[in-house]
């Protein structure tokens, strides 16, 4: 079993940044790889941002050049989102995978223009 804990949500403006992070407890040895998600308000759960033990990330088109993942020890992930837009709206969670996928409680961020 993992465990996760998120934290770093927050009420931000248009343009503004901030950092999420998550720490795995745990089972930790057997994770492949961590990332984001989120969910809007009457939207499906979409991927943000993934990135694996090995240092490869992957990004939602709409987060390219603005958000950067980084993994710190194997068992935390950043998520620093600058340039905040509107539609960045949305609950926030914390995934990892091991031999199955592990979810954080989610963390609400919400940009105010």
């Amino acid at each position: 079993q993992v465990q996760l804990v998120e934290s770093g949500g927050g009420l931000v403006q248009t343009g503004d940044s901030l950092r999420l992070s998550c720490a795995a407890s745990g089972a930790i040895f057997n994770i492949r790889s961590m990332g984001w998600y989120r969910q809007a308000p009457g939207k499906q759960r979409e991927l943000v941002a993934v990135i694996t033990i090995s240092g490869n990330t992957n990004y939602a088109d709409s987060v390219k050049d603005r958000f950067t993942i980084s993994m710190f020890n194997k068992n935390t992930v950043y998520l620093q989102m600058n340039s905040l837009k509107s539609e960045d709206t949305a609950v926030y969670y914390c995934n990892t995978k091991t031999f199955q996928n592990y979810w954080g409680q989610g963390t609400q961020v919400t940009v105010s223009s």
